[in-house]
């Protein structure tokens, strides 16, 4: 298959994971708004991350008033996954394929488009990865750059009930898996409980929101890997799913 076909064919693979972004990207342009930021400054967040736990996390800590480190280091722990799938799409290359192509295809590499790209049979021509950037990544800007503007325009009341439509994402990311595996479920419910729990405790309320979140991410995770570690044959039922 030439670029150009394989370009056409990544465009048409990525143009229903397009709609989907622009949508959760309008929710993430309520919360960018929230957080203070200008309908620039939030497409060049998206356009710059696209991840949406990692910008949500980010904008969180932003309204929260967290310094730098904190805001770089949640975002390097929650986007952490991409690490992962970038090495693994590398592997995945025509062999020959130079550093720019692959250095490009990962900084745009999310769940979905990572999955489509690996779903490809035999070798991954980066066009197609390309095709796929080139109406996806724009889409998740857009629509956070249109989230802010409404939220400047519309009435308070509108953008509080399209806020809530955020948590209503994140609820369909964490039920899914809870639902299939109740260690998920119960992690989700004790990381609910240490997190309210960490603001009033004596020792822990000391620190500010970013490095609490910081703090409980690590040990929950460093916990949960260490007392229930999935086994390999699960791991790849898992990729595959």
């Amino acid at each position: 298959m030439n670029n150009s076909m394989a370009f056409r064919e990544g465009m048409r693979d990525g143009t229903p994971i397009a709609l989907g972004y622009f949508a959760v990207s309008f929710t993430l342009g309520i919360a960018a708004r929230n957080a203070g930021l200008t309908a620039f400054q939030g497409l060049l967040a998206s356009v710059l991350n696209n991840a949406s736990a990692g910008e949500y996390a980010g904008f969180l800590l932003i309204a929260a008033g967290a310094g730098y480190w904190e805001i770089a280091l949640v975002t390097l722990i929650t986007n952490a996954r991409y690490l992962l799938m970038s090495c693994a799409l590398s592997q995945k290359f025509v062999p020959g394929t130079s550093l720019i192509p692959r250095l490009f295809v990962g900084y745009a590499v999310t769940d979905e488009l990572f999955g489509i790209a690996v779903a490809r049979p035999g070798y991954l021509n980066p066009f197609y990865s390309y095709g796929a950037i080139a109406v996806a990544v724009p889409a998740w800007g857009i629509g956070t750059f249109i989230g802010v503007v409404a939220g400047n325009v519309l009435p308070f009341r509108v953008v509080s009930a399209l806020s809530v439509a955020l948590y209503g994402m994140f609820l369909a990311i964490i039920v899914p898996p809870g639902r299939k595996n109740p260690v998920v479920a119960w992690l989700v419910i004790i990381s609910f409980i240490l997190s309210f729990a960490a603001v009033y405790l004596p020792f822990a309320s000391m620190f500010s929101d970013g490095t609490r979140t910081i703090i409980l991410t690590v040990v929950i995770a460093a916990a949960a890997a260490i007392l229930f570690p999935v086994p390999e044959a699960d791991e790849e039922a898992v990729d595959e799913e």
